[in-house]
């Protein structure tokens, strides 16, 4: 802003051209500059851009945006992820085979075990007791077979005894006849001859009933081996269930794993057999069921690689290897079956399980069943460009 002259008053003389008398009482600050003095023109309007750039960029950005979402969709699908997916280890049901009173335990909640580790055991007394019970039965089975074998010498013996009784009373018989026809004999000679043939012949009969008997008890074999014996067999059958019985008394940890729900379980407890005592959960057998969409299915086959990740450790995902691919899916196993024949009927896309087997050189992480998983396969087949116009390249193919 500028003025047409500067004015300064000194001792009441003028200086300048346009100079305006002031008191000289007045203070010496200089004076606000007049309205009609300052300059009031607003600055240069800055250059505008051209038309055209601005229609240009108005188009470049939605046309940049929908290429790369659409070079993002062609290449894509190749990893198929899910975040319907869990962790899963085995789970076997602890119970006793033999009823009694727990006189060992050496188990304890969340306490981890080796395969062949005992978790506890059983009181043996009564087993231990019906064990020796059996040994004496197999004993006694064994003198009853030697009895058998000598009941058919002893038959054979009459047998043979009663053979030459009929013999001898034959001849008998037919001398008496002789001496009868000659009118030596009396009839009650020759009567007494006829009746002494007969005893003779029903005790043939007897010891041969005998032999029969015998062998039969022998297994139709006179010269079986004893330990053969179906008797024996039976004994031996019965002692080796004592002996197992006995054994059972004392549970061992089928496999490597963790105890579960064994707080209730205690020492001196009462336990019936078959009843579930504790949960013993596998850590050797760990594997991921991931519940992928129908859709996501169509290029996934067993065999392809998966990376999992763990919400517990999501700075360290596990390799995993597709292991099968369920026979169908959840609403067909599940409690009540979906009746998609009946009533109003909507689309729902269903969920497949998928059973991944986990790598064992991460077997080190503090891996527990039913952990929430993401998990990511690569089934090596992305999108294409047919894929955006499907219709068109299916009448294509037709032809």
């Amino acid at each position: 802003m500028t003025m047409n002259a500067v004015t300064k008053i000194e001792d009441g003389q003028r200086v300048g051209d346009d100079a305006v008398k002031v008191d000289l009482e007045a203070p010496t600050h200089p004076a606000a500059p007049a309205p009609s003095q300052v300059n009031l023109a607003p600055p240069a309007p800055a250059p505008r851009p051209r038309r055209g750039g601005r229609v240009l960029l108005m188009l470049a950005l939605p046309l940049a945006l929908a290429a790369g979402g659409g070079w993002y969709w062609i290449t894509g699908g190749r990893i198929q992820e899910t975040e319907n997916a869990n962790l899963r280890q085995a789970r076997v049901t602890i119970s006793s085979e033999t009823a009694g009173r727990i006189v060992d335990m050496r188990v304890a909640e969340n306490m981890k075990v080796k395969a062949g580790d005992v978790l506890f055991a059983v009181d043996p007394e009564p087993y231990r007791i019906a064990l020796a019970q059996a040994d004496a039965a197999l004993a006694q089975a064994r003198l009853q077979v030697e009895q058998l074998r000598a009941a058919y010498g002893q038959a054979q013996t009459q047998a043979k005894t009663a053979a030459g009784d009929v013999a001898y009373y034959t001849d008998q018989l037919a001398r008496q006849k002789e001496l009868s026809g000659k009118g030596v004999t009396t009839k009650a000679a020759l009567d007494s001859a006829e009746r002494d043939l007969l005893k003779a012949q029903d005790a043939a009969a007897t010891a041969a009933e005998s032999i029969s008997s015998a062998l039969a008890a022998l297994g139709g074999d006179p010269n079986i081996v004893t330990d053969k014996h179906p008797a024996v067999l039976a004994a031996f059958a019965a002692r080796d269930k004592a002996a197992y019985q006995l054994a059972q008394t004392t549970v061992r940890a089928p496999a490597d794993g963790t105890v579960s729900q064994a707080s209730s379980f205690k020492l001196g407890q009462f336990v019936t057999a078959g009843t579930s005592l504790f949960t013993l959960v596998e850590t050797s057998d760990t594997w991921v069921e991931a519940n992928f969409k129908e859709t996501q299915l169509t290029h996934m086959k067993v065999g392809q690689e998966a990376e999992v990740m763990l919400d517990t450790f999501p700075d360290r995902p596990l390799k995993a290897t597709i292991e099968s691919i369920g026979a169908g899916t959840g609403a067909e196993f599940s409690l009540l079956p979906a009746q998609n024949a009946t009533g109003n009927w909507v689309k729902v896309t269903q969920r497949i399980p998928v059973r991944l087997k986990v790598s064992s050189e991460d077997a080190d992480l503090l891996l527990r069943t039913g952990m929430s998983a993401t998990v990511a396969v690569d089934t090596g087949v992305s999108r294409g460009f047919g894929d955006l116009i499907p219709s068109a390249f299916a009448g294509t193919a037709k032809k």
